[in-house]
């Protein structure tokens, strides 16, 4: 009888202790990387120009007004054209209107003024963080003739942890267009 309790002991420790130890899994965020910005010329009849990522896809482009699409990260750029009629103070309240429509969701944005003398392009860039339904913000002008607000949404409903590597991408993005941008003559 003692060598049965001592066979079952045995034999019960053996099963309990071959089980492989429980480690708690580490946290860890989603890594997306996309692919190194490669950049092209629009050729487009409108009066200005700037450097597209190839990734996007000019989707529509009435009056010069146009959304550079982004399928691999279901979002898009609006790019919004308006000759400038004596009206610049109405179109610069209008462009930081809608910017600052964005804070009730924002956690924060930031304002980043943009100067390029020697094309005559000046405008301002707003970062928007946080979940609000557009990430990004911008506007250049001529103060003269031309005037250019653009727009970066996502087709998803708006987290920010979740899209910020792809808005991160997508403001490098808006980024050149803004130092490139050339009005035609």
């Amino acid at each position: 009888m003692k060598y049965r309790i001592l066979f079952f002991v045995t034999l019960a420790t053996l099963c309990i202790s071959c089980k492989d130890e429980v480690l708690p899994k580490p946290k860890a965020m989603l890594r997306l990387d996309y692919p190194t910005a490669e950049y092209m010329e629009t050729g487009s009849d409108c009066v200005y120009t700037f450097d597209k990522n190839t990734l996007s896809e000019i989707k529509e482009n009435k009056e010069c007004s146009m959304i550079l699409d982004y399928p691999m990260m279901n979002g898009s750029i609006y790019l919004t054209y308006k000759p400038v009629q004596g009206n610049l103070d109405t179109l610069l309240i209008d462009a930081q209107k809608l910017s600052y429509e964005h804070v009730v969701k924002a956690d924060n944005i930031v304002e980043q003024p943009f100067i390029n003398q020697e094309d005559g392009v000046y405008g301002m860039f707003y970062e928007v963080s946080g979940n609000a339904a557009s990430q990004s913000q911008f506007y250049v002008t001529d103060s003269t003739d031309h005037f250019v607000t653009g727009s970066l949404y996502f087709y998803a409903k708006p987290n920010y942890d979740s899209i910020l590597p792809a808005a991160m991408y997508l403001q490098n993005d808006i980024r050149r267009i803004m130092e490139s941008l050339r009005w035609n003559k």
